[in-house]
């Protein structure tokens, strides 16, 4: 879970490298995330099954996983 410098927007992905990923968002490399920059790491969870992964992704974000990671990450 990526925090925008301003703390308004937040940002979840996955990756199996954090660093680097962290590098690229704030290199402007990610459309998505350029117009946001700096970010920050808030809160990185590690899965040993990557289909756990992807689909702790996909609740992060839905409605209910936003409110989740606002309240609890």
């Amino acid at each position: 879970m990526l925090e925008s410098h301003d703390s308004e927007h937040f940002y979840a992905g996955i990756t199996d490298d954090v660093p680097t990923r962290l590098a690229k968002h704030n290199a402007g490399e990610v459309s998505h995330t350029s117009k946001f920059r700096p970010w920050r790491l808030k809160t990185y969870v590690a899965f040993s099954d990557e289909k756990q992964a992807f689909a702790f992704e996909k609740y992060l974000k839905s409605g209910s996983g936003r409110a989740f990671a606002k309240k609890r990450l």
